[in-house]
């Protein structure tokens, strides 16, 4: 986007770039898709922020909509097991390679070191709830930038429609399904926890999917922690916010819990929920926040309150990598590791921390082992 949209096109310079970058840091949610919907808005309002928010959405929930199909049907079938085989042992990789990239970059200050084993434990041993996790980490990062930056104040027309907009359009659906259906229902069920955890996707979608496997895995029980992977694997291969993969999870939850409905039918109503409560919010935020970039950006206590919620994350996605681990690589116990999810792993890894090989051909390469490995033992 940086390559496009500020040295080729010239649309937007650098500093307004680099700070929308920063505001969209400070927000829960997806940061391209927010970072589109500012831009979109910066060049044409309203309706700029909307298409173009609309625009780099689109394809990926149309996209994993299909592939979300293919799994429940194929899932199953020897080829097709073999492939997610291998894209499962390469996920594992890709987790491990987020931890050390965000962790070198976030670890910068004693508190961070602190920060970060806590929030682990409290993610691995449910010491804490999530949300409540993020806003300790975030109170304490804040709390350790004590100098301040005057900010010239400035008159800013607070965006009432745009937000009345935004709850409206969350809140049709919800009182829809409410009468329609009951609060007992997977409809509603599914629509009230990814409205949550679009309000705690701080840190990206590692981070959000911890929290979210913790609950469907071990609350809900709509989903396993290897259909969670297989998920993460096809959200991985599609365009679009890799927090798209929360999709899934919702299809694969009316999927296994349809009741007396057809489960296609189920599973595509609990997907666009999904989505819809996952990416509403950004729309929201962003067109309710953009006039305020400059001023935000500016502020040592929210860049600080930022710092604790990356170091937070850190752990979060440190347990993350523990949990789907145990799921792939060592589903019998740390003595029996499957030796293959194992290799295709720490080869993956390898190419990400030592080459410059894009990302997609490792998966496809990891997806072509595991095909190797698992059609042809």
């Amino acid at each position: 986007m940086h390559r496009e949209i500020v040295e080729r096109r010239r649309w937007v310079a650098d500093q307004p770039f680099m700070h929308a970058l920063n505001f969209c840091m400070l927000l829960p949610g997806p940061e391209a898709l927010q970072l589109a919907i500012y831009l979109g808005w910066r060049l044409h309002g309203g309706a700029g922020g909307v298409i173009a928010g609309l625009c780099f959405i689109v394809p990926a929930i149309v996209l994993l909509l299909g592939l979300s199909f293919a799994y429940a049907i194929y899932g199953q079938v020897p080829a097709v097991a073999a492939l997610l085989f291998g894209l499962k042992a390469t996920v594992v990789a890709l987790i491990v390679h987020a931890l050390i990239r965000v962790g070198l970059r976030a670890l910068s200050a004693p508190v961070h070191w602190v920060i970060a084993p806590a929030a682990f434990a409290a993610m691995a041993w449910n010491l804490a709830p999530f949300p409540l996790l993020l806003l300790a980490a975030a109170l304490l990062g804040g709390l350790m930038r004590r100098e301040a930056v005057p900010v010239a104040a400035s008159r800013i027309d607070f965006a009432w429609r745009s937000l009345l907009t935004g709850v409206l359009l969350w809140a049709l659906p919800a009182v829809l399904l409410l009468v329609a259906t009951g609060p007992d229902s997977i409809y509603s069920q599914v629509y009230g926890f990814f409205t949550t955890a679009a309000l705690v996707t701080f840190g990206g979608a590692y981070a959000v999917l911890a929290f979210v496997v913790q609950q469907v895995v071990e609350v809900y029980g709509w989903l396993t922690p290897a259909e969670t992977v297989a998920g993460l694997a096809l959200a991985e291969t599609t365009p679009g916010p890799l927090i798209i993969v929360l999709q899934f999870v919702g299809f694969m939850a009316g999927w296994n819990t349809p009741g007396a409905a057809n489960p296609a039918v189920t599973a595509t109503a609990t997907a666009l929920l999904t989505g819809w409560a996952t990416f509403l919010p950004s729309f929201v935020l962003i067109l309710v926040g953009a006039p305020y970039v400059e001023r935000l950006t500016a502020n040592p206590r929210l860049a600080g309150a930022l710092a604790g919620v990356t170091a937070a994350v850190v752990g979060v996605i440190a347990n993350l990598a523990v949990v789907f681990a145990g799921a792939v690589i060592f589903p019998a116990g740390l003595a029996s590791p499957h030796w293959p999810a194992l290799a295709i792993a720490f080869i993956a890894l390898l190419l990400l921390e030592r080459t410059r090989v894009d990302v997609l051909w490792v998966i496809a390469g990891g997806a072509l082992a595991g095909f190797l490995v698992g059609f042809f033992p």
